[in-house]
């Protein structure tokens, strides 16, 4: 008989506490809006087409962040589903920034 086992999926942590939430949502605004208001800003300064390159270029910057940040907490057997900014910096929060306890477990 063979046996194979299916690997569950680990739910995205809840966060309990509002510090870990307010570091969870810095650090999804970051991801999210990151890559266009550095070209704004740029823009505003300089020219349009130093702009246009500094997209590309945080563009790729931000994809290599988000990677990082993904590939750090999220458990191997899950790499494979997308994430949202959301789950990534949820996961970023509760795994290496917020060492909470989960107050629906009890000691034994």
């Amino acid at each position: 008989m063979q046996t194979e086992y299916i690997h569950l999926l680990e739910p995205t942590p809840k966060l309990h506490s509002k510090k870990c939430k307010l570091i969870s949502f810095c650090i999804r605004i970051f991801l999210q809006f990151t890559t266009f208001v550095v070209p704004l800003i740029i823009w505003y300064f300089y020219d349009f087409f130093i702009a246009l390159l500094s997209l590309v270029l945080t563009f790729i910057i931000m994809g290599i962040i988000r990677s990082k940040l993904r590939n750090s907490v999220i458990p191997f057997n899950q790499r494979e589903y997308q994430y949202s900014d959301k789950a990534i910096a949820d996961w970023y929060s509760a795994k290496e920034l917020c060492y909470e306890e989960n107050p629906d477990s009890s000691d034994l």
